[in-house]
């Protein structure tokens, strides 16, 4: 009954955002906002992705965890009875927040959720930068005292970042997107985010965005200084290049480059999402195949008897599998 899934996105307005993911993935957003999120496979409380292929178009993934949990998901652990993973584009046009999720051993007593994350930047324009831990030096109580008089961000590790470059973000660890930046996310199944600060500006209603000094101080880990970005080499078979990014127990990625004709066979009996970035490709299974464009993503359960990805063009893409 089960087959490889797409769902609808589901669109985000932000603040900072723009109209990159309709340019540069064909996405259709609303007319006239600035959409800085799209949600593409999501298993939130108020934010179910609905399904939008085959015999169970119109389902969501809720009911797919409700009624096929196991077969989902195979050997790999749901998240509250959830789905475990949040998968997001962003279109970040101005800088976000700087920022935190609360780590695992102290979220419930901040009355938060553990978030992991990672970005894989599909676009940059020239000087984007992410901001990513603390500069060496930097101290807790030079951060609290530069919160006070506004220029924490001078605290903060910045990293000058292209297309193709990676950056994992452990809960604790405090961040910022720059601007300019479009940026696949793969992470935990939460929403917890804290703001250390703002930039003083007003959200979409015209009002300063609400910050979380006492819990960010609480989630940030102070001795994570300079972390850089994902260094993995590729490595080639028969033409197809692989790199590992991400290996933590909540998720595994991979990058995944091929050429027009190359076919990459995909074993059975577990959960993946494949994520396209460049290029077209087909999941071909014993169902419908699956056609994915940039920006596209598929969900394909662990109960699939193995399919193949076939590049139907000069193609690259992410390979996540859940914890």
């Amino acid at each position: 009954m089960l087959y490889p899934f797409t769902f609808q996105p589901r669109f985000k307005e932000r603040v900072w955002g723009g109209r990159n993911l309709e340019r540069l993935f064909a996405k259709p957003l609303p007319a006239g906002k600035p959409i800085g999120e799209s949600w593409e496979i999501t298993d939130r409380p108020d934010d179910v992705s609905v399904i939008a292929n085959g015999p169970l178009a119109g389902r969501d993934l809720r009911w797919l965890m409700e009624q096929h949990g196991t077969a989902m998901l195979g050997a790999a652990r749901p998240l509250n009875g959830r789905f475990p993973l949040l998968i997001k584009l962003l279109d970040a046009q101005e800088k976000l927040s700087l920022q935190v999720h609360p780590p695992a051993h102290r979220a419930a007593e901040l009355k938060g959720e553990p978030k992991t994350e990672m970005w894989f930047i599909a676009a940059a324009e020239p000087g984007a930068e992410l901001y990513v831990g603390l500069r060496p030096g930097v101290t807790r109580a030079e951060f609290e005292q530069r919160i006070r008089d506004g220029t924490v961000a001078d605290c903060f590790h910045r990293i000058s970042v292209k297309a193709g470059d990676t950056m994992f973000l452990p809960s604790g660890r405090v961040h910022a997107i720059g601007a300019g930046l479009v940026i696949f996310e793969i992470q935990q199944n939460s929403d917890t985010t804290y703001r250390v600060f703002d930039w003083n500006r007003v959200g979409l209603d015209g009002q300063p965005r609400e910050l979380h000094i006492a819990q960010s101080l609480a989630s940030i880990d102070f001795a994570d200084l300079a972390p850089g970005l994902v260094a993995t080499p590729f490595t080639d078979h028969n033409g197809i290049r692989t790199r590992l990014l991400v290996s933590d127990p909540l998720f595994t990625v991979h990058e995944i480059v091929m050429s027009k004709g190359a076919i990459r066979p995909m074993p059975a009996g577990q959960m993946q999402i494949i994520a396209c970035y460049r290029g077209q490709l087909a999941i071909q299974s014993e169902h419908e195949p699956v056609l994915l464009s940039a920006g596209q993503f598929c969900l394909a359960p662990a109960a699939l008897n193995g399919f193949d990805v076939v590049a139907h063009a000069d193609c690259a893409w992410l390979q996540t599998f859940a914890g």
